[in-house]
């Protein structure tokens, strides 16, 4: 029989703990762990377990619930920065609901890591004292300072990242071919979402290179520099295109929905919203994972320098890259933080690799 928790992949630590809590179901679940672990997955098998007291994948309840569109389920993203006292109300609010087809109410809450602390002192009580037909599962990166006393209302379960083993079987099964799944599970930094849009992305040991031989193609010119910089993120923009693919699927289900319910509450601009910061996360993690192919070759070269001050250069630059890889999510003008960053990097010259 095929089961809610089969999409949850390489967690099964956590997949255990889920089932044995929902013999006994509490008020409040927190799942921690990076994006991409499966965790978004785990809240929507959780919740179809929840509702409809199986774990059969076959069941229609169940079957909606996974695909995000029954009633009794709702998904809570943050429509700004942050989750916000205003929107802490709507949660509120949406907490007090009676269910409409099943038992109970489940509220899946995404990136509370980045909820204010207005929206938390305003959620506190809610979820310290929900109605006894709601359930909330929350989902976050990591447990910030602000989040203890949430954590501490609620039962926390750890994912951990994804192993590339269990990544390259995923994308086995989906039909990847076995040595480009395991290169694409290098570079997806334990994340199977991305790395499953790696895979529909033709051109990424294409790009991965041609990060790769910046180090050598550096001539200390500002001219050489601008045409690096524009040439990478022309390939980053390119590699969009299976997300905003994504984002087409997503907007006709939503006018589907429209044509349903009507307008009002649709989510239109939540969706235009989410579109937009994760199409910016995704720009921004392609530029982490191409300079740590970059400060890959600074290490290469330390191991294979015979110079003394090489060394010395090689590993500063490696710390430089690391320290504009922190800056990314703060600087919205990537071309010239790239930029300066190249006219700071050594070139890597075939010489330091004799001796």
């Amino acid at each position: 029989m095929a089961s809610v928790w089969d999409s949850v992949i390489g967690q099964s630590h956590a997949v255990d703990l889920l089932r044995q809590l929902v013999d006994g179901p509490v008020h409040g679940y927190l799942l921690i762990g990076p994006e991409g672990c499966g965790k978004e997955e785990a809240a929507r098998a959780l919740a179809a377990h929840i509702v409809t007291g199986s774990d059969d994948a076959m069941n229609q309840t169940a079957q909606s619930i996974l695909r995000g569109t029954f009633i009794d389920v709702h998904e809570v993203r943050r429509e700004g920065a942050s989750i916000s006292s205003e929107q802490a109300e709507d949660i509120v609010a949406l907490a007090s609901r009676s269910p409409v087809e099943a038992d109970r109410v489940v509220v899946i809450m995404h990136d509370v890591h980045f909820m204010a602390d207005t929206a938390i002192v305003r959620l506190l009580k809610t979820f310290e004292e929900p109605s006894q037909q709601v359930t909330f599962v929350l989902l976050t990166d990591a447990i910030v300072p602000e989040l203890v006393t949430v954590a501490s209302r609620c039962v926390n379960v750890n994912f951990g990242e994804l192993a590339v083993e269990h990544i390259v079987a995923a994308l086995v099964a989906e039909g990847i071919d076995p040595t480009t799944a395991e290169g694409i599970a290098a570079g997806s930094r334990g994340s199977l979402q991305l790395a499953r849009l790696l895979a529909r992305d033709p051109e990424y040991a294409s790009r991965r290179n041609a990060f790769a031989r910046v180090p050598h193609e550096l001539d200390g010119s500002g001219h050489r520099v601008a045409t690096l910089v524009s040439d990478l993120l022309a390939r980053i923009e390119a590699a969009a295109a299976p997300l905003e693919e994504i984002f087409e699927r997503e907007k006709e289900a939503l006018q589907a929905r429209i044509k349903i319910s009507g307008e009002r509450g649709s989510g239109k601009k939540d969706l235009e919203d989410s579109q937009k910061r994760r199409l910016r996360k995704h720009k921004t993690d392609e530029l982490r994972s191409g300079l740590a192919v970059i400060a890959g070759v600074y290490r290469d070269a330390m191991s294979h320098a015979h110079n003394a001050h090489r060394i010395s250069e090689f590993a500063r630059a490696v710390d430089d890259i690391h320290r504009t890889m922190g800056r990314l999510a703060l600087n919205a003008y990537e071309d010239l933080l790239l930029q300066a960053l190249f006219l700071r990097l050594p070139v890597v010259r075939q010489a330091d690799f004799v001796g």
